[in-house]
């Protein structure tokens, strides 16, 4: 078992006042850093012990951060067109470059204060789940940021919505652990990339299903169907011995994952993850590696 990999997180929470009350509050969405512990939580379980999280910096906003096209909703204009659930601003997008530059993340980045940083808002705020910057930023479920070299490595900025729960914090997650370990195998096709053999699903690749992706476990028929009782053949069990892959195969169905719960699923799926010591073929056994410091991306 490899040893723990240790990331140190800014969380930067926008909660802005409305009629005296933080939103969260007004809207009875769910308190942020209760979401954190338990995204936290279920990493470092989910991943072996491997991913231990830490948040080292937490600030909490009372603004609404500012679009790309320099829009900033007003408090009650904001919860009026949250209450008729129309009327949001487009472009939605943020600006990541003045969120940036507000919280200094370049920098801390640079000086190894954090490595990460986790936004966390409410319904439309215009996060991407997952964005990289960094000198080399790739790809990481939204396009990388551009002119943010001088941090001197590649980092990852998380969105998250407290109007949503854990199981989303985890899905968001998830396709930034897809990004990543596209790039990681990007040079390796058919048999030899392990990552794409992983993703493999019934409907995808009949009679060849194993663990599947985020949106579709071995047996759904489309995205989000976690809840499937259909049986059938996946060799899921055999990536907890990689890479000795074996083609060992049995029948499952959703009763593995939590029948439909998707922080169920995303847990079940994430304890399948590659989490061993070595190297196959000139890459690391362990995913999570690359996944948590995706600077040990070559």
């Amino acid at each position: 078992m490899p040893p723990p990999i240790h990331r140190r997180v800014s969380l930067i929470i926008h909660t802005p006042t409305v009629g005296g009350r933080k939103l969260p509050q007004v809207f009875h969405w769910n308190d942020p850093d209760r979401l954190v512990q338990g995204f936290v939580r279920d990493l470092s379980e989910s991943s072996h012990g491997v991913a231990r999280f830490e948040v080292v910096e937490r600030l909490e906003v009372d603004e609404f951060p500012v679009k790309a096209d320099g829009f900033r909703y007003e408090p009650e204009d904001f919860a009026s067109r949250w209450r008729r659930r129309s009327g949001f601003h487009q472009p939605d997008g943020v600006d990541y470059h003045a969120l940036i530059r507000q919280f200094g993340l370049l920098e801390k980045v640079r000086t190894g204060q954090i490595d990460e940083a986790w936004l966390m808002a409410f319904p439309y705020a215009g996060y991407y789940e997952s964005i990289m910057g960094g000198p080399g930023a790739f790809w990481c479920n939204a396009p990388p940021l551009q002119g943010t070299e001088s941090s001197g490595r590649r980092f990852v900025i998380m969105g998250f919505n407290y109007e949503r729960g854990v199981g989303e914090m985890l899905e968001s997650f998830g396709h930034r652990t897809e990004s990543i370990l596209t790039q990681v195998y990007r040079d390796h096709h058919g048999p030899s990339n392990p990552w794409e053999r992983f993703t493999r699903h019934e409907r995808s690749h009949p009679g060849q299903a194993e663990v599947g992706n985020i949106h579709f476990a071995p047996n759904s028929e489309r995205d989000y169907d976690w809840g499937n009782r259909r049986p059938v053949s996946s060799s899921c069990d055999d990536w907890y011995g990689f890479p000795r892959l074996t083609g060992a195969r049995r029948i499952v169905e959703c009763s593995e994952w939590g029948n439909g719960d998707i922080r169920a699923h995303h847990f079940w799926w994430y304890r399948h993850l590659p989490h061993v010591e070595g190297e196959t073929a000139g890459l690391l056994n362990n995913w999570w590696a690359y996944i948590l410091d995706p600077d040990r991306v070559s």
